[in-house]
């Protein structure tokens, strides 16, 4: 399927910024970024603060990354492949596949999620966090994010699902959407393409086990002096 010129920008992009914690503070602006793929030629984003980012984290498995990525000319770029090596998730249908999918992240990927949250620590300016749509390798290392700034948690998960309205485009994006018959237009099929509110919040009831994102963080090596960054750099204080 051709992408129209409509599509010849990131669909699935949003700053983090702008997220309140339980003490009312609010995420700053222009420090980290989550999208969808980015592609060669695409327009610069419109609605972000500062363009292009610094720092590039791909999150993507090497089979969906054969080519130097769009942004390696003005970014640094560091691939992650949160997903390699990861067992299959297996299901009976009683808990869903993107549920255990998060969890196996978790739980089998720990260094790449702390690799991830110290590449944006470190970025010298806007890093950009992305996987293939944004939606799942992104939404559970934004949540990480989030989490471990104290955002609070209803905010983690409505940043996680407003990827809903965007997964269509995102689908052309990918050349993986069908063309819609006539009388059938987006809505008809967005229960097809939705987020699932059970598995950001399986991510975050892991997190509360190891009181938050940041003790999840802690036992998995970063240091105290790493999350008091992180907080002073995404807070707006």
């Amino acid at each position: 399927m051709p992408t129209s010129d409509a599509l010849d920008e990131l669909v699935n992009l949003r700053d983090l910024g702008g997220q309140p914690t339980g003490d009312g503070v609010l995420t700053r602006p222009g420090v980290v970024y989550r999208s969808d793929a980015p592609h060669p030629g695409d327009r610069d984003p419109a609605e972000t603060a500062a363009w292009p980012p610094r720092v590039v984290v791909d999150l993507r498995e090497a089979v969906e990354t054969q080519d130097e990525h769009p942004l390696a000319t003005v970014a640094q770029v560091h691939r992650v492949r949160v997903l390699e090596g990861l067992d299959k998730p297996e299901t009976d249908g009683s808990v869903h596949e993107l549920t255990l999918l998060y969890e196996g992240m978790l739980q089998g990927a720990p260094k790449k999620l702390v690799e991830v949250f110290r590449q944006v620590l470190e970025a010298d300016g806007p890093a950009l966090v992305h996987c293939a749509a944004g939606k799942d390798r992104t939404g559970v290392v934004s949540a990480m994010l989030l989490g471990a700034a104290g955002v609070r948690q209803d905010a983690i998960i409505a940043d996680y699902v407003r990827t809903d309205k965007n997964m269509f485009r995102v689908l052309q994006r990918l050349n993986e959407a069908p063309e819609l018959p006539p009388g059938v237009d987006e809505e008809m099929v967005a229960e097809f393409l939705a987020t699932p509110t059970q598995a950001i919040e399986r991510v975050l009831e892991i997190f509360d086990d190891h009181r938050g994102a940041a003790g999840w963080l802690s036992t998995h090596g970063v240091t105290d002096d790493e999350l008091d960054r992180w907080q002073e750099k995404f807070l707006q204080k």
